[in-house]
């Protein structure tokens, strides 16, 4: 009796009880050998009815009342506020809706379980970083503090060296604030996007004007490499699309060789514009390619550290390409260099 409703299984009940009903009544009048054929269709019609409904009661009344009990509760907790229950009737299979319901509502607790547990996790390892980030230069600024009280203070061969320095770390923490906070504006949508037409080749002359001293202290070449032959014009935000590349091509510098190059390149993909940040540096173990556009991760935590950031960089880049309703993509290989690639719309001229 698969998947028959409360009336479908009182009946076929029903008629298994008239049915025998009606045997018994013809087994006794053909051995007192008067049967009456009439009398037991009227038994067995009489029997189907009142069997029936008798059932149909004691169905409603006893077994499907808490059924619809546990329906109800599993249905409600599902539901949203705007969203109205299903109408629970005998004429439906109910025990088959209440299995679903059931099934469905500990599938969806499940995976509600899974994503609290991945934020969790999530929120743990975010606090531990920001914590971890934070203690260095607070610790710093704390020592070099405490040396100054201590009589360093008129000590002229160290008082100003570590008033820079705290100062420095003071720079490094409200760095490390900055980005945060412009991590969680792009995530709420309170940054409002300034999309105008940009062109692309002249923005990025003007970043690489910006950066060709810090690229001289480690002999890397900064070159554009148009192989469109004309001005590649974009809808982006000039100003966010500026931080992408300096963020890229900075990093390119810091763990690029010496005597080395990043090359900016353009291609032209129909609805988008390709952009590429390509370096002959030290290259990213494929290990760490899935998550280095997290916050605070770091291929190699004192290295990246020693070298001034906060670990934010690449976060931010993927957030603001993200915000252009594009996407950002990594490819690098050990020794080999690596290449960083997003695209912006297109403007068809």
């Amino acid at each position: 009796m698969k998947n028959l409703t409360p009336k479908g299984i009182a009946f076929r009940i029903s008629l298994f009880v008239a049915a025998t009903v009606t045997i018994i009544v013809f087994l006794a009048e053909f051995f007192s050998e008067s049967i009456h054929f009439l009398s037991l269709f009227l038994v067995f019609v009489s029997s189907l009815i009142i069997s029936y409904f008798s059932f149909l009661v004691a169905i409603e009344q006893f077994i499907y009342k808490k059924i619809k009990l546990i329906y109800r509760t599993i249905h409600n907790l599902k539901l949203n506020k705007d969203d109205a229950l299903s109408d629970f009737s005998l004429d439906k299979d109910i025990i088959s809706q209440v299995g679903q319901e059931v099934i469905d509502w500990n599938q969806k607790n499940k995976l509600e379980i899974e994503r609290l547990k991945d934020m969790e996790s999530y929120r743990r390892e975010f606090v531990g970083n920001v914590s971890h980030e934070l203690k260095t230069p607070i610790f710093n600024i704390q020592g070099y503090l405490l040396t100054l009280i201590e009589g360093g203070l008129y000590d002229e061969k160290i008082n100003m060296d570590y008033l820079a320095r705290a100062n420095k770390s003071v720079d490094r923490m409200i760095a490390l604030i900055e980005d945060l906070d412009i991590i969680s504006n792009l995530e709420s949508g309170v940054i409002e996007m300034h999309i105008k037409k940009v062109n692309m080749v002249e923005l990025t002359q003007d970043v690489l004007s910006s950066l060709e001293i810090k690229a001289q202290e480690k002999n890397i070449k900064l070159t554009i490499q148009n192989t469109l032959n004309k001005p590649v014009w974009v809808m982006a935000d000039a100003d966010k699309i500026t931080q992408v590349l300096v963020n890229l091509i900075v990093n390119s510098i810091k763990y690029g060789k010496d005597g080395g190059e990043t090359k900016i390149k353009f291609y032209d993909m129909d609805e988008n514009i390709l952009v590429e940040v390509a370096d002959n540096g030290q290259g990213i173990e494929e290990k760490h390619h899935k998550r280095l556009f997290e916050r605070f991760y770091r291929t190699d935590r004192g290295r990246a550290r020693d070298s001034g950031g906060t670990g934010l960089g690449l976060s931010i880049v993927k957030h603001i390409i993200e915000a252009h309703q594009q996407t950002i993509n990594l490819r690098s290989t050990v020794d080999v260099g690596s290449t960083f690639s997003f695209t912006l719309k297109k403007i068809r001229t």
